[in-house]
C-alpha cells in the first residue's frame, strides 16, 4: 500500500468514526482507487493527465497551483473522465452517473489541491504527504452537506 493510499485510508477511517454514512466511505473509496497506485486511470498523474486531455488543463491547473481552485461542471468532468469510466465508477457507489459526476466535480478539485500542497505533481513514486487535518476537513465538509 503507497503512502497515498494510507493517507487517504486514515481520512476514511477518521470520517467513518465521526458518524460520516451513506455515499460518503464509498466516495472516499472511489476517490482512492482513483489516485491509488492501482487506478483505472494511472494514480494522481495519470488522473491530471487525462482531465488535461479532456479539456479540463486551466482548472487541473489552478487545484495544482498554490491559487484558487477554479470550479468544474460535473458535465465537464463526465465527458474528460469519459461515460464509461463514470458508468463504473457510479456503479460501485451506487449512484446514478449525474450525481456521481457532481460529487467528484466538488471532492477531486479540493484532494488534487490537498495532495500538492507546494504548487506542482509530487515525482511519480513519491506522494508528498498531504495536511491530513485540512484535507479531513475539506473532505467531510464536502461529504457532510
Amino acid at each position: 500500500m503507497g503512502l497515498l493510499d494510507s493517507v487517504i485510508g486514515g481520512a476514511l477511517g477518521a470520517l467513518q468514526g465521526q458518524g460520516g454514512q451513506g455515499g460518503a466511505p464509498d466516495l472516499l473509496q472511489l476517490v482512492v482507487g482513483l489516485l491509488g497506485n492501482n487506478s483505472p486511470v494511472g494514480g494522481l498523474g495519470g488522473l491530471v493527465q487525462q482531465l488535461q486531455q479532456g479539456g479540463l488543463g486551466d482548472a487541473v491547473q489552478s487545484w495544482i497551483g498554490t491559487g484558487a481552485n477554479l470550479p468544474v461542471s460535473a458535465e465537464a468532468l463526465q465527458g474528460a473522465l469519459g461515460s464509461d469510466l463514470i458508468g463504473q465508477l457510479a456503479q460501485q457507489t451506487g449512484l446514478n452517473t449525474g450525481d456521481l459526476a457532481g460529487q467528484l466535480s466538488q471532492l477531486l478539485p479540493q484532494v488534487v489541491d490537498k495532495l500538492t500542497p507546494n504548487g506542482a505533481l509530487p515525482a511519480a513514486g513519491a506522494m508528498a504527504q498531504p495536511d491530513l487535518g485540512s484535507l479531513l476537513g475539506g473532505l467531510s465538509g464536502l461529504l457532510n452537506r
